[in-house]
């Protein structure tokens, strides 16, 4: 098992930060997310996705996810401010290419945003993607999602090219992949 790697960019004020999630932040990372699909991804998610949500399963699914994941390589990070858990990040290592890390979902609810808890919670999956010998970071965005796309560019990620579609038993869901080399001191 690895050791817990240093958590330089994991701190914050008294009022913000990011940090590892805990069991019982199950809930609120399932809120997170459901709150920010049906706000901000309701133009974007087919609304089948959106109808058959399941708060129960979701919280169970990410309790696994932060009670006993995988490998230690696999994450999942909360921003907090104050005592409100506002966002989260989750990443794993690329099953076929040990430099790779994929980020999963990076959501901050939207009544949270333009806060920088969405740059701090990249930050710390980067920094630990790194102390975990990474070299290369990816994640896949909807297609018509103009806002991450703007936001993982303006930290300094670009489309590779490569897309998938996911069925979703309504309409399919076009994504493109997005990555980032972790080599400079740059890169976030």
């Amino acid at each position: 098992m690895n050791p817990t790697p240093p958590f330089p960019r994991l701190t914050g004020t008294a009022d913000v930060s990011v940090r590892p999630a805990r069991p019982g932040d199950a809930p609120a990372i399932a809120r997170v997310q459901a709150v920010t699909w049906r706000t901000a991804y309701r133009t974007v998610l087919p609304l089948d996705v959106l109808d058959g949500w399941d708060d129960d399963a979701v919280t169970a699914s990410w309790a696994a996810a932060v009670a006993t994941p995988p490998t230690p390589a696999h994450r999942v990070l909360v921003a907090v401010e104050r005592e409100d858990v506002v966002g989260f990040a989750a990443s794993a290592p690329v099953d076929d290419a040990a430099d790779v890390v994929e980020l999963g979902p990076l959501l901050v609810e939207p009544r949270w945003g333009r806060r920088g808890h969405g740059s701090r919670l990249l930050a710390a999956a980067i920094d630990l993607a790194r102390a975990d010998g990474a070299a290369r970071a990816r994640i896949w965005l909807p297609e018509p999602d103009r806002v991450s796309a703007g936001f993982f560019e303006s930290a300094g990620w670009a489309a590779d090219g490569w897309a998938r579609t996911l069925e979703t038993g309504g309409d399919p869901l076009r994504e493109l992949r997005w990555h980032a080399e972790l080599d400079g001191e740059d890169t976030p």
